[in-house]
């Protein structure tokens, strides 16, 4: 009797992952179709069969002079992958330092780091340019990724991963065995924290890759811009050189990257998920 109820439960629970695995995947079809059609053809509407203009569209984002396409892919490449280094590294770090010492100020500490995290972007905008004004990093790519070395929420993660994951008393034989601070933390805690580091790796790298405010705020020149402002200037453009057709293509070229880093990191996650599966 109990088999019946339990079979529509699965048919229910498939019936639902299969139409938002359709919603997710439909909106990227979308893109790619449209990255093979031109202008003209995009403008009478959707269809489901591919155009003939991929290679006229890739041809025309590339060569676009007002477009530094190839060095707007270097500078996102650079600072996304140096926000996903130091956003997991020193989060990890600074949940570390909470997490296996014991001092007065700890609770304090953890407060003021959560405080942080929901003050928004914008309200520290206006001192965030004028302290980088004062330092000489103005146009430059520097204060895109030195930011993420402090980043709340990644730090928030990685001590909850550590409470539930990471036995003390292996701290404790680490240092007993004469391995420094700063070895422990590289050779014993880090290894057991690959699944947090490769997951919150993927979310740094992609709100960096698709950060449009700050980059908007601090950089001026052609070849410092990164992908999303091109987008935007593109999209902006007078509407006689609007073209669509290079649009889906900027749009496509920009989230292959993201793609690659989620394959080459996704076995990380998969085994953090099997890992927390069988546990007691």
């Amino acid at each position: 009797m109990d088999k019946k109820p339990s079979n529509v439960r699965t048919i229910v629970a498939y019936i639902v992952l299969i139409a938002l695995t359709f919603l997710c995947l439909f909106f990227f079809y979308i893109l790619i179709i449209n990255s093979t059609r031109h202008h003209a053809e995009i403008q009478r509407g959707f269809s489901f069969i591919p155009g003939h203009s991929f290679m006229r569209n890739l041809h025309n984002v590339l060569n676009d002079a007002n477009i530094p396409v190839l060095s707007g892919i270097r500078n996102s490449l650079i600072v996304s992958a140096c926000s996903a280094a130091l956003a997991t590294y020193f989060s990890a770090l600074t949940a570390y330092g909470l997490y296996a010492y014991k001092f007065k100020l700890r609770k304090a500490a953890f407060v003021f780091i959560m405080l942080i995290l929901v003050m928004p972007t914008q309200v520290s905008a206006l001192g965030f340019i004028n302290l980088i004004t004062k330092m000489g990093m103005l146009n430059t790519l520097y204060p895109l990724f030195l930011p993420s070395i402090a980043a709340p929420a990644v730090f928030y993660f990685m001590y909850s991963y550590m409470q539930s994951s990471l036995p003390l008393e292996l701290v404790e034989a680490a240092r007993m065995d004469g391995c420094g601070e700063i070895k422990t933390f590289n050779r014993v805690v880090l290894p057991i924290m690959k699944p947090a580091l490769a997951v919150q790796a993927i979310f740094a790298f992609v709100t960096a890759w698709n950060n449009y405010f700050i980059p908007a705020l601090v950089i001026s020149d052609n070849s410092k811009k990164t992908l999303p402002i091109l987008i935007a200037s593109l999209r902006s453009a007078d509407f006689l050189k609007f073209d669509m057709g290079k649009v889906y293509m900027l749009i496509t070229i920009a989230i292959v990257p993201i793609i690659i880093v989620y394959i080459a990191l996704s076995k990380y996650i998969v085994a953090g998920v099997a890992l927390g599966g069988v546990k007691e």
